[in-house]
């Protein structure tokens, strides 16, 4: 199964969001979920619920947190996380999909990757 995305509030850029659209990736975004303002932890359980890999400029939180996730067992469908400001759009894009047409989704669940 191809790899789906949830994008993070703080990494929603509609160029991003438009870009992997147009290369027919599946993404959602926080705001079109409803779940703006929610924290973290909410955000990746959504994920994970709706079988996302999540996508965030929030490096700190979510490495903590899939280190939380995978200790206690639970599991997540994959975290991608960027440094924030260390790619433009364009080349953000480019490493996701590369990310995409080389791993499943089976492949990067429960896994954290660093784009």
């Amino acid at each position: 199964m191809a790899i789906r995305l949830y994008v993070d509030e703080d990494a929603m850029a509609r160029a991003f969001v438009n870009g992997l659209r147009a290369r027919e990736v599946d993404v959602k975004t926080v705001f079109e979920e409803g779940m703006v303002g929610r924290s973290d932890v909410e955000q990746l359980e959504h994920a994970a619920d709706q079988g996302r890999v999540i996508y965030t400029f929030n490096v700190g939180d979510f490495c903590q947190l899939h280190t939380e996730f995978i200790t206690n067992g639970k599991n997540h469908s994959g975290i991608v996380v960027v440094y924030r400001q260390r790619y433009a759009i364009g080349e953000q894009i480019r490493r996701m999909m590369r990310i995409i047409h080389t791993q499943s989704a089976e492949e990067i669940r429960n896994t954290l990757r660093f784009l």
